[in-house]
């Protein structure tokens, strides 16, 4: 399916407009702004998509695997791994089911905690979460969409966001952004 034609006007800078014409000028800008920030995930969901479906990946299995890629065992708590991705357990556990049904991961005990089930990524998906982060580094990372001093920008705007809404809190340590 080809991707839709280009609208001749910006909606949300029209939506802007009418927000003020009704009379909500001084929230418009903050309108316009939590809209655009949905409006760019959806934009970027669907190209990451795009990418992995061939795989039979989503983005939260492919966040999930390529994380326990990123481990020293290639394996983590399931409550670790909901933490450390700040998705609900359900969610984590649904992925896990069907990264498990796969063969992408599988569940193991917990070798100190009874209670804790551990997620170990299998061979076959450290192979498919490396080929996939290629994929994704050539076609989206590479050219997000915003390029140079812009980039950085963003990032770097998104991360007070991330921080003032409690997402993280590096206390005095310093961070890149």
């Amino acid at each position: 399916m080809p991707p839709p034609s280009p609208l001749h006007l910006d909606p949300i800078e029209e939506a802007h407009r009418q927000w003020t014409k009704h009379g909500w000028g001084d929230v418009a800008d903050g309108m316009a702004a939590v809209t655009s920030v949905m409006r760019a995930h959806q934009i970027m969901i669907a190209r990451v998509e795009e990418v992995l479906k061939p795989s039979g990946l989503t983005f939260a299995r492919y966040e999930l695997l390529t994380l326990l890629t990123f481990t020293r065992t290639g394996a983590l708590p399931m409550a670790k791994a909901s933490a450390r991705l700040q998705v609900h357990p359900t969610s984590v556990t649904n992925a896990v089911d069907r990264l498990e049904t796969a063969n992408l991961v599988r569940r193991v005990p917990h070798p100190s905690d009874r209670r804790a089930t551990l997620i170990e990524i299998t061979e076959a998906g450290r192979k498919l979460a490396v080929e996939s982060t290629e994929r994704l580094n050539a076609q989206v990372f590479s050219r997000p969409g915003v390029s140079g001093d812009k980039l950085e920008q963003l990032v770097t705007i998104l991360a007070e966001l991330r921080r003032e809404a409690g997402d993280f809190d590096t206390g005095d340590a310093p961070t890149k952004w």
